[in-house]
């Protein structure tokens, strides 16, 4: 169950600052999309996270996106964020996860994955030896497998004796 343990759990990516970063060690970030940085299925703008995104490249955070989102969806929000990445990414596969730090330039102790799922972003990223982020999602999805997974994510949380910030 420990690769199901996040090494993080905060309540949104802005709490991620480039101080956040050094005390853990990690000049880079894997970033899953949908429901972490942006809502899922949304494609309206979002200038707060355009800047929050700009504002750790500044500051020398390492930046790439990792989403099972579909290509054409990526693409979009990749050209709005300003840093590389890849749809269709095949999380948790941890190979996704080395593939990503590689494009970072970075060995994977260096390197964070903030994603909102346990059984891809959290699992994968301890798969592959990188410091997990879980962030609680923007929205709730709809989607049943989704709401089949929110409901084991909570179990698992409580197991480990995590809770989400209030």
């Amino acid at each position: 169950m420990s690769l199901l343990r996040p090494d993080d759990l905060i309540d949104h990516v802005a709490q991620i600052t480039p101080e956040f970063l050094a005390r853990r060690g990690l000049r880079g970030l894997l970033l899953d999309l949908d429901n972490t940085l942006i809502p899922y299925r949304s494609y309206d703008e979002n200038a707060d996270v355009v800047r929050w995104a700009q504002e750790l490249q500044d500051a020398g955070i390492r930046l790439y996106l990792l989403s099972n989102a579909t290509g054409k969806r990526a693409d979009f929000w990749l050209k709005r964020l300003a840093f590389a990445g890849i749809g269709m990414a095949g999380k948790p596969n941890p190979k996704a996860f080395r593939r990503g730090a590689q494009a970072l330039n970075l060995p994977p102790e260096q390197v964070g994955m903030v994603g909102d799922q346990l059984f891809t972003d959290v699992l994968g990223g301890n798969l592959a030896g990188l410091h997990t982020i879980l962030v609680r999602p923007l929205i709730d999805n709809a989607l049943p497998h989704t709401r089949a997974a929110r409901l084991l994510e909570r179990q698992v949380l409580r197991r480990h004796g995590h809770r989400w910030p209030d």
